[in-house]
């Protein structure tokens, strides 16, 4: 994974470039949405798309080039799911980022079983999780035996299979990490440690 890329956060700039819009606000507008404020959404809107691009280019940018799904659709995608929702109950940013993760985790996990009932075989493609390389015959198989290796993983410490999926689906930091989990940023290394070791076991016997 591409550990450089952009995480600013949610609510930095609004959509004119004018101002700043800080995570206090932003958790204002996202829990006005909650409550059926449709102006909140049209506010929230540029603020959310952006938020989402980075994200997945984040996790776009250590997928190789011949990955069918590209960053627009992954965000489009993602912004559907989010923004769609008839119900939405966004309790702060933090919840909020907590929920595009896993929508990017589901989108993408969506995407690679379709491409795998469409095709078979194909060369070996390496993938890291960080600086744990996990090789599998094709993407579409990585994010598969991934997957199925933090349910594993989930059945006996759901924690540190969030802070994966926090990490490497949606491309949060340590700190952001923190906030969502409310736990603090040491707790997190160690999660992210074990969790990493334990995920390359897992993934070189499934490969």
């Amino acid at each position: 994974m591409n550990g450089g890329a952009n995480t600013a956060g949610l609510g930095t700039q609004n959509s004119g470039g004018k101002g700043q819009t800080g995570p206090k606000e932003v958790t204002q507008l996202l829990v006005k949405w909650s409550h059926g404020d449709a102006a909140a959404l049209e506010k929230l809107a540029p603020l959310v798309y952006e938020e989402l691009r980075r994200r997945a280019h984040y996790y776009m940018e250590g997928q190789g080039p011949d990955h069918t799904l590209q960053t627009t659709a992954l965000v489009n995608e993602a912004y559907l799911r989010l923004a769609d929702q008839r119900r939405p109950n966004f309790a702060n940013r933090s919840h909020f980022l907590a929920v595009a993760a896993k929508a990017m985790r589901q989108i993408l996990v969506n995407h690679a079983k379709a491409s795998a009932r469409q095709k078979r075989g194909g060369g070996a493609s390496k993938v890291e999780l960080d600086e744990a390389a996990l090789v599998s015959p094709e993407p579409s198989k990585e994010i598969l035996d991934l997957n199925e290796a933090l349910e594993r993983l989930a059945t006996f410490d759901s924690r540190k299979a969030q802070v994966v999926e926090l990490k490497y689906f949606g491309g949060l930091e340590q700190d952001e990490i923190a906030e969502v989990l409310k736990i603090s940023a040491v707790t997190v290394r160690r999660d992210w440690t074990f969790a990493k070791a334990w995920l390359y076991t897992e993934l070189h016997r499934a490969a």
